[in-house]
C-alpha cells in the first residue's frame, strides 16, 4: 500500500502532484532546495483547493499531510513512492535519479516526470533500475486525469502494473505506453500539430486567433470525449473506419501538411480498423454518434458560461 510519498522538485508540475496526492489523503513530503518556496506551494494548494474539492468531493484539506524538507535524504528515507519533477535535462535527472536511487528504500517506486526524456537514459546510474518508470502528467495535473506510463529497457512489469494501480487511486486514467520513444505519445502528437500550424503562421496563411479556432469550434469539441481514432470512425458511416480509410486514404499522398505520411499498407490498415472496432465495444457507429451529438450540445452549452471570460 502506497501511503508516503516523497515529491521531487515543487515547480509547477511538482506542486500540482502535491495538490493532487494530498486530494486523495497522501502524505507528502516535498523536497526542494529553497525553503522559501514553501509559503508558495502552501499558497497554490489553498487556491485551487476550491476547485479540486469538488472534483474529487473532498469535504476539508488536510495540510498535516504536507510536510517540507530541503534535505534530499530525508524527503527520501521514508518514501513508498518517489515523484521526481526536476526539469528537463539529461545531465541533471542522471545525476538526480542516482541520488534518489542511493536514499530511497529498495523497494520504492521511483517515477520521473518528464515530458519526453527516455527512462533508459535517465535511470542509467540509479540503483535497481527495475523499480523505475515514467509518470507524463498534464497541466493541471490536479485537475486532469491523463498520466502516459512508460516503461524503461529495464522495468519491471510487476512495477509497471503497481504503478498502474496507485495512479488509478488517486483518480487518473493511465495510458500504458508498450516501449519508451522519444516524445512518448501525446507531445508527439501535440508538437505534429504545433509545427504545423508554426509553418501556417509563418507563410500568411492564418493568425495565431484562427487557428485556435480551427481547434476549439471544430475537431477540438469532438477529441474531448473520442479522440482522433474514434472520430474518424464515425466519419467512415456505417462501415466506420474501414470506409474511412477506403475513401480519404488516398489523401495521405497530397501534399497538405509537411510531415511525411506513413505508407498506409494493409497492417498499418487492419492495426488501425481493429483498433476502432475494439474501442466501439460493439456499439454501431448510429448508437456512437448518438452519444457524441448529446455531449456536444451538452458541451457546448457548458462552454458558452466560459468562453467570454476568455475572448472579451
Amino acid at each position: 500500500m502506497i501511503k508516503k510519498i516523497a515529491v521531487i522538485g515543487t515547480g509547477v508540475i511538482g506542486s500540482g502532484w502535491i495538490i493532487r496526492f494530498l486530494a486523495h489523503d497522501k502524505k507528502v513530503i516535498a523536497f526542494d532546495k529553497d525553503i522559501r518556496l514553501k509559503k508558495k506551494i502552501i499558497l497554490e494548494i489553498k487556491r485551487t483547493w476550491p476547485y479540486v474539492k469538488k472534483l474529487f468531493n473532498k469535504k476539508k484539506l488536510n495540510l498535516k499531510n504536507f510536510k517540507y524538507v530541503t534535505s534530499l535524504k530525508e524527503a527520501l528515507k521514508d518514501a513508498d513512492f518517489v515523484q521526481e519533477c526536476a526539469p528537463e535535462n539529461y545531465i541533471l535527472k542522471i545525476k538526480l535519479m542516482k541520488m534518489i536511487g542511493k536514499y530511497s528504500k529498495s523497494n520504492a517506486i521511483i517515477s520521473s516526470s518528464s515530458s519526453g526524456l527516455l527512462p533508459s537514459k535517465i535511470y542509467s546510474k540509479c540503483k535497481n533500475p527495475s523499480r523505475t518508470i515514467i509518470a507524463h502528467p498534464f497541466n493541471p495535473v490536479y485537475m486532469i486525469p491523463g498520466v502516459e506510463l512508460v516503461p524503461g529497457k529495464k522495468t519491471k512489469k510487476n512495477i509497471l502494473n503497481k504503478a498502474n494501480k496507485f495512479y488509478k487511486s488517486i483518480s487518473m486514467n493511465p495510458i500504458m505506453v508498450k516501449k519508451e520513444l522519444p516524445g512518448y505519445l501525446s507531445d508527439r502528437l501535440q508538437e505534429a500539430l504545433w509545427r504545423e500550424a508554426l509553418h501556417i503562421v509563418n507563410e500568411g496563411y492564418a493568425t495565431t486567433k484562427d487557428l485556435d479556432r480551427a481547434i476549439e469550434d471544430g475537431p477540438g469539441l469532438r477529441w474531448s470525449l473520442m479522440g482522433t481514432f474514434l472520430t474518424f470512425h464515425l466519419a467512415g458511416g456505417k462501415a466506420g473506419m474501414k470506409h474511412m480509410l477506403e475513401q480519404f486514404g488516398p489523401a495521405l499522398k497530397l501534399p497538405w501538411t509537411k510531415l511525411k505520411a506513413p505508407k498506409l499498407s494493409k497492417k498499418l490498415s487492419s492495426r488501425v480498423i481493429i483498433g476502432t472496432r475494439n474501442q466501439a465495444k460493439g456499439k454501431s457507429v448510429e448508437k456512437l454518434s448518438k452519444i457524441r451529438d448529446e455531449y456536444l450540445v451538452k458541451l457546448q452549452k457548458l462552454r458558452k458560461k466560459y468562453e467570454d471570460k476568455i475572448r472579451k
